[in-house]
């Protein structure tokens, strides 16, 4: 089940306040190479993929950045996930970094099913390993999700990083003026689709963001449905500095679980 996302897209001053498209047109690093993907059939739209590959026979995170991010900000990041033997993907949305169009949660989602396609029609075209799993990072936990629960005969796992279970959630702690009672609906959607899940599932969050308080964190990671989960916090780390207070906890986690589901 896919949640309807409709009532909040209605919403406008919701996206003005929650999305932060940013352009950005860096090249990518030697090694490195960008595919466009065609998301609308009968309109001139595409987001942007990075690829980094490292070992043909590694496996990969396709990973969907945080709010206000690029793909072009792993750049220097895809050399810690090198280092692990994990080959990386980063997909950006419509209006963020070279992709085009305007976001909604709505179209976060339905993109999400193009973007992996896409990656699994590239990896097998170039000879890659086909061992992927899904990564989502603050916002881009909506779409690892919906990733996760309409394909789990195919992934291998899911990574969420400083997520969500629910945006619905955050719009409440976050004050926006709007009638809660419109959204509880969506909010049930998403822990249904969260329980459906049942693909190994490792939860990273900061034990002091200040974004998306580490509760939604743990929320998450006990809805998942797998019988395959862990749960990593991260000691000082707040929501924009988790990958930088300890490194070392934070990417042998990820290491230890990508090894552990490529067998």
């Amino acid at each position: 089940m896919t949640p309807d996302y409709r009532r909040l897209d209605e919403e406008p001053l919701l996206a003005q306040y929650l999305l932060f498209p940013r352009r950005d047109f860096t090249p990518p690093p030697p090694g490195a190479f960008d595919v466009l993907v065609k998301v609308e059939a009968d309109q001139y739209v595409q987001v942007a993929a990075r690829f980094y590959p490292g070992q043909e026979d590694w496996p990969w995170i396709l990973y969907f950045h945080g709010n206000g991010e690029v793909a072009a900000d792993y750049d220097y990041f895809c050399k810690m996930y090198h280092a692990r033997r994990i080959n990386l993907v980063v997909a950006d949305y419509r209006g963020y970094g070279m992709s085009n169009g305007h976001p909604t949660f709505g179209l976060m989602a339905q993109d999400a099913h193009i973007v992996y396609r896409t990656v699994q029609d590239e990896l097998s075209k170039r000879s890659y390993s086909p061992v992927l799993c899904v990564m989502g990072r603050s916002l881009g936990s909506l779409s690892a999700l919906e990733l996760a629960a309409h394909h789990q005969e195919e992934l291998k796992g899911l990574i969420i990083e400083s997520g969500f279970a629910s945006v619905t959630r955050l719009i409440s702690q976050w004050g926006f003026p709007i009638d809660m009672s419109l959204l509880s609906v969506l909010e049930q959607q998403c822990l249904e689709m969260i329980k459906s899940i049942t693909i190994p599932g490792l939860v990273i969050h900061g034990e002091r963001d200040s974004l998306v308080f580490p509760g939604e964190g743990r929320l998450l990671y006990e809805t998942l449905g797998s019988s395959r989960k862990q749960w990593l916090p991260i000691p000082n780390a707040d929501h924009n500095d988790i990958m930088l207070i300890n490194p070392q906890l934070y990417f042998q986690g990820i290491e230890d679980f990508v090894t552990s589901i490529s067998g």
